[in-house]
């Protein structure tokens, strides 16, 4: 579980899973590149990691700017000389009704989620094949890849597209050496999660409390949340794992909710 002369890049990184992941493969040996809207907190993340020993560094990437990406790997290249590992992890949530969602909102979600996991993903492949040393490329999917629920039409519908992206890129990129998963998580209980569950007990007409219970943690085999270091793990193992034999694959660590 050795990322030793490795770098990766890590989207969505100044906070929440994607920090995690980031401070996991510093610890495991990865130069890290944070990249983060919120170039302020991807720097700190950045020295805190640098401090504890890693390397890494903060890159501002807004993952919907083609030129944002596209300049913002190269400094990556530049300043570490290679991506061997992409974590498209950058997302946000907004829920409510179909019927009420606004087309920018409904634009929004698939530009962040979906149309940054293809920008990034395009930007890193350059490198890994120009290379010709291969690489891993993990996606932040949900159990949303897989499930539905009520309120969440785009979220749902991103998390579904990226199947089909790590599938293709994994035929693409498996003769040259280039792996593609994604990682399906369930409840993470980040900020993102957090400001979920008051908007639903007010959709819903039920208290944050049962928010939880019966709605999130509902078809867990243990009403455990799933953690950061939970999906952080998979994420190392995933990395380092080097074979084509593991690859085109959605796992899921949701505590039982989805089995597949």
């Amino acid at each position: 579980m050795t990322l030793e002369g490795k770098v990766a890049l890590v989207t969505g990184a100044a906070s929440g899973i994607g920090r995690r992941i980031a401070e996991v493969y510093a610890q495991h040996g990865a130069a890290v590149a944070i990249a983060d809207l919120n170039l302020d907190g991807a720097s700190a993340t950045a020295r805190e990691i640098e401090a504890a020993g890693g390397k890494a560094i903060g890159v501002k990437m807004d993952v919907t700017s083609e030129d944002d990406v596209e300049l913002g790997v190269a400094e990556v290249v530049r300043r570490f000389g290679k991506v061997d590992i992409l974590v498209s992890n950058a997302g946000i949530q907004i829920v409510k009704p179909v019927e009420e969602f606004a087309y920018d909102e409904w634009k929004k979600m698939l530009a962040i989620h979906l149309d940054g996991a293809f920008l990034t993903t395009r930007a890193c492949l350059k490198d890994m094949y120009a290379r010709g040393q291969g690489g891993a490329i993990l996606y932040m999917g949900s159990v949303h890849s897989h499930e539905a629920s009520k309120l969440k039409a785009p979220y749902v519908a991103a998390k579904h597209g990226l199947l089909g992206l790590a599938r293709v890129v994994a035929k693409e990129g498996g003769p040259k050496g280039v792996r593609a998963n994604v990682i399906c998580p369930g409840f993470v209980r980040t900020p993102l999660v957090e400001k979920q569950i008051p908007e639903q007990a007010k959709t819903f007409g039920i208290s944050e409390e049962d928010v939880v219970r019966t709605i999130m943690l509902k078809d867990t085999v243990d009403t455990e949340f799933t953690t950061v270091d939970d999906v952080a793990n998979l994420a190392l193992f995933l990395a380092a794992f080097e074979t084509n034999a593991l690859t085109g694959q959605s796992i899921t660590v949701s505590h039982g909710w989805h089995m597949q």
